[in-house]
């Protein structure tokens, strides 16, 4: 098990079979990792999330390739996302 590291930023979009779903919860207890919401929007058919994902390098790959296998889209990102 690699150590933890600074916490990744994400950008992740979920079609509309997932929005249903609480596919946060499950990576925290699948992978151990710990999301920090920045910004969501959750609609009908769709839905986004920038989170931060804490823990250490493998469970945060292993919890990126979950996200990918569900269906998932996931795009790392650069700089604050709050502050703009």
């Amino acid at each position: 098990m690699r150590p933890s590291s600074e916490p990744i930023r994400l950008f992740v979009s979920f079609p509309e079979s997932l929005v249903g779903q609480p596919v946060i919860f499950e990576l925290v207890k699948r992978f151990d990792v710990v999301p920090n919401i920045r910004r969501a929007n959750v609609e009908e058919h769709s839905g986004w999330i920038i989170l931060e994902l804490g823990g250490t390098e493998d469970a945060r790959e292993a919890a990126l390739a979950h996200l990918a296998g569900i269906g998932c889209t996931v795009n790392r990102m650069e700089g604050d996302v709050v502050a703009g």
